[in-house]
């Protein structure tokens, strides 16, 4: 599995809201600050996407946003009408949104908005900037069967459909995370992606946590020495290569901890420590509680 897949496979979403969204003409709506990531793609017509404390960005048809947790923010069809409040049309606006068949008139967005909670969503989403725009025709391509799916289901509900709209606007988040990590916008963890030696260190990391790997040893994997090799990582990452590697083995650590019965000294094994009050020291320096705070119930 590659380093996105890995990480992604992390992520335990702990709520989805995902569908259409109708931008009536001569609008202006205000979202408040977000503590979830939202990701939504223009399927028809134009608008503005204004952060609080940025300038506004013109979206056009197939362009896609995602916005990581941050400020309020607001759309419009307008900048200069007046804005009203998202929780006074928030109904308005989804109902329209399914039921409208040509929105010429106004602005049609579809994805969704997902509360990740965690390390690994820290890990993933703490690099990004205030705004992903991804505008490149190229990238609107890439995404385009996704969205096209979304707004069928959308205009014309079956049995399922929530379920297939929740799917593809995830969908959605994953090829925008996927584009933003080729670009040459990206820094900390997705840039590291881009730089082939840097990556092969990851790679080596994230294949083998339980191996006791020294910073020469993750040196020679990049084919670097081991100077230049540590401080292009911290550069790049934002930490230093071990300090990575143990934040990587303690989010699989949590991984098990709760989706397995292994036994805290298997997993710490599997972390690459040979005790496991050194693994349970790691781990609470990382997660901030002991291993067995989080630990599934056995069976038995």
């Amino acid at each position: 599995m590659d380093l996105l897949s890995q990480l992604l496979s992390l992520l335990k979403p702990e709520s989805y809201v995902s569908g259409g969204v109708m931008l009536a003409p001569e609008r202006s709506v205000q979202w408040p600050s977000h503590d979830g990531v939202k990701c939504y793609a223009i399927v028809s017509g134009e608008c503005w996407l204004a952060v609080e404390g940025g300038a506004p960005l013109r979206l056009q048809k197939g362009d896609c946003f995602l916005l990581p947790p941050g400020p309020p923010f607001r759309l419009a069809t307008a900048l200069s009408a007046p804005t009203v409040d998202f929780t006074r049309v928030r109904t308005g606006m989804v109902s329209a949104a399914a039921e409208v068949q040509d929105a010429a008139s106004g602005c049609l967005l579809a994805g969704g908005h997902f509360l990740l909670a965690g390390r690994a969503a820290k890990m993933l989403l703490d690099p990004l900037p205030t705004v992903v725009h991804i505008r490149n025709p190229a990238d609107r391509a890439a995404m385009q069967w996704a969205l096209e799916r979304m707004v069928e289901e959308i205009r014309a509900p079956q049995p399922g459909s929530a379920l297939i709209v929740q799917q593809l606007a995830f969908m959605l988040l994953i090829q925008a995370l996927r584009l933003y990590a080729s670009s040459s916008e990206n820094t900390g963890w997705l840039a590291a992606l881009r730089n082939e030696k840097l990556a092969a260190a990851l790679v080596s990391m994230h294949q083998h946590p339980e191996q006791k790997w020294t910073l020469a040893q993750l040196a020679g994997e990049a084919g670097m020495s081991r100077a230049v090799f540590a401080r292009r990582f911290k550069q790049t990452v934002g930490i230093a290569p071990v300090d990575y590697l143990t934040q990587w083995r303690m989010l699989l650590a949590c991984e098990r901890l709760t989706h397995s019965d292994d036994t805290i000294a298997q997993i710490a094994a599997a972390s690459g420590y040979e005790s496991e009050s050194a693994f349970a020291k790691a781990f609470k320096r990382v997660i901030g509680c002991p291993p067995g705070k989080i630990a599934a119930p056995r069976k038995g």
